[in-house]
C-alpha cells in the first residue's frame, strides 16, 4: 500500500474525526492540506537527506572541487547547471546537495547555479512539454532553464553574498584531510542520521510556514482564481 495513501488516511481522520471539522469546508481543506503535506514533506527530506549523506560520505571532497571550482569559473557554473538537470531527485533533495557542495569548498556562485536548474528544469516537465508541443517547445525549456541558472549562478558569484550564508552551513565543512572512504558501514549510518536531525531541527521552522501559506492558498483562494484574474490577454497573468 502507498505511504502517502496511508498519509492521507490519516490526515482525513485527524481533521475529521479528531478534530471533528465539517468535510468540504474552506477550514477542514486547509488543515487537511497542511496535516498530509507536513508529514509528506518531512518524510521526504528524512529520506533524501539521508540517502543523499550517505552519497556523500563515499565521496571524497577532493572529487567535487576538481570538478566545480578548480576550473575556470564559468564552466563551473556551466557544469553545475548541467548537473542540475541531470540530478535524478526531487526538488527536496536540492538542499542537502547544495549544502554538500558548500561544505566541500565548491563556490557558492557555481553552487546556485545547480540550486536554480535543480527544480527548475524537471524530466517529468520536459516529457509532457516533448509530447504536447515537440521538441522546439521542450528544448527551449531546457536552453532557457539553463541560461537562467548559469546567469544566476555568475550574478550571485559577483555579489559575493558568501556572508549572507547561515553559519551553520559552514560549520561541517569538510576538508581534505578527512578521508571518508575509509568510514566503516555503521560510521556512515550513524554521520548521515546526525546529519539528517541536524539539518531538520534548523529548517522545521520555514517549513511549516510555507505549508501554511501552501494550506491557506488550497483552502481559501478560490480555484477559479487563476482563471478569472489571470486569464489570457491579462499583461499581468504570468507575474500572477
Amino acid at each position: 500500500m502507498n505511504t502517502f495513501y496511508l498519509v492521507q488516511l490519516f490526515a482525513d481522520w485527524l481533521t475529521y474525526t479528531v478534530f471533528g471539522i465539517v468535510p468540504k469546508t474552506l477550514l477542514a481543506n486547509a488543515v487537511n492540506f497542511f496535516i498530509f503535506d507536513t508529514i509528506k514533506i518531512f518524510i521526504l527530506l528524512v529520506v533524501i537527506i539521508f540517502v543523499v549523506s550517505i552519497i556523500r560520505s563515499y565521496l571524497p571532497p577532493e572529487k567535487i572541487r576538481a570538478i566545480l571550482s578548480r576550473k575556470n569559473k564559468y564552466v563551473g557554473n556551466v557544469l553545475a547547471s548541467l548537473l542540475g538537470i541531470i540530478t535524478p531527485f526531487c526538488s527536496c533533495s536540492a538542499i542537502p546537495l547544495f549544502l554538500g557542495f558548500i561544505q566541500a569548498g565548491v563556490p557558492l556562485g557555481t553552487t546556485f547555479s545547480f540550486l536554480v536548474a535543480s527544480p527548475m528544469i524537471n524530466e517529468v516537465a520536459l516529457v509532457l512539454l516533448l509530447g504536447l508541443f515537440g521538441w522546439k517547445i521542450a528544448l527551449i525549456y531546457i536552453v532557457s532553464g539553463l541560461i537562467i541558472s548559469i546567469l544566476s549562478g555568475i550574478v550571485i558569484g559577483h555579489l559575493k553574498v558568501e556572508s549572507l550564508v547561515e553559519p551553520f552551513v559552514y560549520q561541517n565543512s569538510i576538508n581534505g584531510n578527512i578521508d571518508l572512504p575509509s568510514m566503516s558501514r555503521k560510521e556512515r549510518i550513524t554521520y548521515a542520521v546526525d546529519y539528517t536531525l541536524d539539518i531538520l531541527k534548523k529548517v522545521w521552522p520555514y517549513i511549516l510556514i510555507g505549508i501554511g501559506l501552501g494550506a491557506w492558498i488550497h483552502g481559501y483562494l478560490p480555484a477559479d482564481f487563476l482563471a478569472k484574474y489571470a486569464g489570457s490577454g491579462k499583461w499581468y497573468a504570468v507575474p500572477l
